[in-house]
């Protein structure tokens, strides 16, 4: 009872004039949640990383080649991903492209296939054995072009990235005011020189941002390097991270890996920076603007159509044809004839107990991550937007990091946290990796309605007797659900096929589906692998049409 008793006295002393309210403590509970699903693990990094000296023994297993494949693929993807989405951006926001608007849900369409489910599916192009070198073969006497790779891996990686930059440079490009382009035309500039002189400019600190981002996401990818990089021996830090944990080659894997990850979090850190430097010295236009006039191609413009369609349709195509191939084949070099068509890839994939186990918690994974992610991911983005507090800053913050962090590093994080804890080797650690990772998805689809909504009505709740709590859950909470559900459901999609933090998280029977594909794909069951790839593609490419007609309606 006296403990009881100066536990409230401290808490008046704290907040004085202040009673501990509904909101109070849905504050302290959000708080906590935070601190121990993103901050516990990445403290947890950096306290292991810094706790043993593996230098020698890093360098020994070639740390120093990793980091350099790294860095190389990560900044070449990533710049060839910003030249990529710069001219999609210019040429199918700014010109007069026929049929723009489908070819954007086209380009766009990697997006919704996972890393390496596209690695599975050009392998299956431009393999030793794919569909496009043995046809060179076949007719020119020699492969067109072995993927496996280190510029396999910059290519695989740049086709999957330039879609994230694109989005980024193409929201960039539509505050660009017309106004400006106007004052040069009317100066004498043509349009194509109002746009390199005007436009390209104020795009600059889109670029630097997207390419910062993009190359610190490259940097820790692990499914493209792992299928089409270590068949030639081209190893990265993911894989090297890979390795270290699941080979035993090394008496102290976690301090290990996390030394690397240490390394990994500065590199997100100083991308966060660099992005918040970006966006505050970002320009303003005060007074109304005039949307920008589509440049005209003139008699370019069904060529241009043509070849931007091209590009497109082999981005996407090709790569889903690849798979379909692979998986009605009985076995990798088979021709491909009417004759040697036969499901029993596609029937023995499916049917598998690892792929029953993988689906089941992949679902299950997913479905509570995006569960978990939508209450909390709201609560955050009402505080944080809606109430007044010190804390409001430093809570979105950390809710937001994780958005930066390398999967990898969250991954050894609750690798470690779950050596003290009841969730090692638990579906709940991967569960709790997946909130950390995608919990900045709900908070930002949260944050955006909210920002820009008055605090009027809000307002006249509490002068009509409302409480504190009760106007927030009545006008904020109830005006922002349908974000927070959206941003769930795309929490659970992208969980769904996750495989970078479940391939080092995953233990016996807690597989999940982007885990059973990848380990079909390094037994060596290429056509079991591609069929299961074609069935998480297809998924991706029926999401795009659900896209593409409620746009169509509306």
């Amino acid at each position: 009872m006296s403990s009881s008793s100066s536990l409230s006295s401290s808490v008046a002393r704290t907040l004085p004039g202040r009673r501990l309210d509904s909101v109070t403590a849905i504050r302290v509970a959000v708080w906590l949640l935070v601190l121990a699903l993103i901050a516990t693990p990445l403290v947890a990094v950096v306290s292991l990383g810094f706790g043993g000296n593996h230098i020698q023994e890093m360098i020994d297993g070639g740390i120093v080649v990793a980091t350099r494949n790294s860095i190389i693929s990560a900044g070449l993807s990533a710049a060839f991903a910003v030249l990529i989405a710069t001219g999609m951006a210019l040429l199918v926001d700014r010109t007069d492209l026929p049929g723009r608007s489908v070819l954007r849900l086209i380009l766009l369409s990697p997006l919704l296939v996972p890393p390496f489910v596209g690695a599975i599916a050009w392998t299956g192009l431009l393999g030793p054995s794919g569909m496009i070198n043995k046809y060179w073969a076949d007719h020119f006497g020699g492969p067109l072009w072995n993927i496996y790779g280190g510029d396999g891996v910059v290519f695989l990686l740049t086709v999957h990235s330039y879609p994230m930059a694109y989005l980024i440079i193409g929201a960039a490009l539509r505050k660009v005011p017309g106004d400006l382009e106007q004052a040069a035309r009317a100066s004498g500039a043509s349009p194509w020189r109002a746009l390199r002189s005007v436009t390209l400019p104020l795009l600059r600190p889109a670029l630097l941002a997207s390419f910062t981002l993009t190359a610190v996401s490259n940097l820790a990818d692990f499914g493209i390097p792992a299928i089409v990089g270590l068949p030639e021996r081209y190893v990265t830090l993911s894989t090297m991270v890979y390795r270290f944990i699941q080979s035993g080659t090394v008496a102290a894997p976690l301090e290990l890996v996390s030394t690397i990850g240490i390394g990994l979090l500065v590199l997100a850190a100083l991308a966060v920076f660099v992005d918040r430097i970006l966006s505050r010295s970002s320009w303003q236009l005060d007074g109304p603007v005039t949307a920008s006039q589509p440049l005209p191609l003139g008699r370019n413009r069904f060529p241009a159509a043509i070849l931007a369609w091209a590009v497109g349709l082999a981005l996407t195509v090709l790569p889903v044809l690849a798979l379909a191939a692979s998986a009605l084949l009985p076995a990798p070099g088979v021709p491909l004839t009417w004759n040697n068509l036969t499901l029993d890839s596609v029937i023995a994939a499916v049917s598998a107990p690892g792929t029953l186990v993988g689906v089941q918690n992949s679902l299950t994974l997913a479905v509570g991550a995006g569960v978990i992610c939508t209450v909390v991911g709201l609560a955050i983005g009402v505080l944080t937007t809606r109430t007044r507090s010190r804390s409001n800053a430093a809570l979105d913050l950390i809710a937001m990091l994780p958005q930066a962090v390398p999967g990898l590093v969250i991954a050894v994080g609750w690798l470690i946290v779950g050596r003290y804890t009841g969730l090692f080797n638990t579906r709940w650690l991967i569960l709790c990796a997946y909130v950390m990772a995608f919990l900045a998805i709900v908070v930002q689809a949260v944050r955006a309605p909210l920002s820009s909504t008055p605090t009027a009505l809000e307002e006249a709740a509490r002068s009509s007797g409302a409480s504190r709590w009760r106007s927030l859950y009545d006008v904020s909470w109830k005006m922002t659900a349908p974000a927070a559900l959206t941003g769930g459901v795309l929490v659970a999609l992208t969980a769904v096929r996750e495989l970078t933090i479940s391939v080092l998280l995953v233990a016996p029977g807690t597989q999940t589906l982007g885990v059973s594909i990848f380990s079909l794909q390094q037994a060596g069951d290429y056509n079991a692998a591609a069929a299961l790839s074609l069935i998480v593609a297809l998924v991706g490419m029926a999401g795009l049409g659900l896209v593409a007609s409620r746009r169509a309606r509306s």
